[in-house]
């Protein structure tokens, strides 16, 4: 092997080692730095019951430490003794199972959970055997501007979506709008498509506008309010129309009545040429009868003068 062919061979393996050390990953965005179990914020929420079920509705911005606690005045019963546990979203929560004594009258279960992010939201459920439970539900502020009927616009036009938290609910940090994609979500990036769309955030309020409209550009969108905690969702259902289609059901209605109009002229003219026939055929029949009277009445007179003779 000639030197000029080592050199090439040397040179393309520094090539390949070198690009292995590449990263051809596009970097996402910088996570931000979680705090401390321990240094998260406490909170409490008490509930007492008196019956055998009652779900407490529980709203979160941020990160917490949350007391669960749990009272219950027990039945007609009045056990020394009852077992007690936890459930999250329905699953037993591990080394929950307890024994919960009667103390003045009542059983107290307590635990403390860590709400670190979406996933630690949902439904805790403390149990008192199988008498009694009592269900805390844990979410983010819901968006309670929620429209059930499709937004129509038309091919060519711009549309305005509107979503709105309400007066009463925490300010969310910013908002997101999202398209569906199948059975995903896709971020619209109003800065990647300027000329197509325009999101106008304004506190408890966003607004997504959607210009030069395709008939592609009908089906759902999703508004998202950001808080700490999570993410809360609305959707909108857009259906984009042709101008032409609102004037379908009334060409529909005019062809009917031209095909209406047509059958009846066609029954009607039908019916006249039976008459002029049938009127014809009477004309007819008498024409021959007067024609055979006529021919008939000489020979009628010959004969009777023939008997007066």
């Amino acid at each position: 092997m000639s030197a000029s062919w080592k050199q090439l061979c040397l040179q393309i393996l520094l090539l390949l080692v070198s690009c292995r050390h590449i990263n051809t990953k596009t970097p996402g965005p910088t996570p931000p730095p979680l705090i401390p179990i321990d240094q998260l914020p406490t909170d409490v929420r008490s509930v007492a019951l008196k019956g055998e079920s009652h779900t407490e509705k529980v709203e979160l911005l941020n990160p917490v430490n949350l007391a669960l606690e749990c009272t219950w005045t027990g039945n007609q019963d009045k056990l020394a003794n009852i077992t007690g546990l936890w459930r999250k979203d329905g699953e037993e929560v591990k080394n929950s199972n307890q024994t919960v004594p009667m103390e003045n009258d009542q059983y107290n279960l307590k635990r403390v959970f860590s709400i670190v992010n979406e996933e630690d939201l949902g439904s805790y459920t403390c149990e008192f055997g199988s008498k009694a439970k009592i269900d805390f539900v844990l979410a983010a502020p819901q968006i309670g501007d929620v429209r059930d009927k499709p937004i129509v616009s038309y091919v060519g036009d711009f549309v305005v979506i509107t979503c709105k938290m309400e007066e009463t609910k925490p300010e969310p940090s910013t908002w997101y709008w999202y398209r569906a994609n199948g059975t995903d979500k896709k971020q619209i990036i109003a800065a990647e498509e300027p000329l197509r769309y325009e999101i106008k955030n304004e506190e408890r309020k966003t607004k997504l506008v959607v210009s030069s409209l395709v008939e592609t550009d009908g089906g759902l969108y999703f508004c998202g309010a950001v808080y700490a905690i999570s993410t809360s969702m609305s959707h909108v259902e857009l259906k984009v129309i042709s101008f032409h289609e609102p004037l379908k059901p009334f060409v529909a209605i005019v062809i009917e009545v031209i095909v209406l109009v047509a059958i009846i002229l066609l029954y009607e003219k039908s019916q006249s040429k039976k008459n002029s026939t049938a009127a014809e055929n009477g004309t007819t029949d008498q024409t021959n009868t007067l024609t055979q009277g006529e021919s008939n009445g000489p020979a009628e007179i010959s004969s009777m003068r023939q008997r007066k003779v």
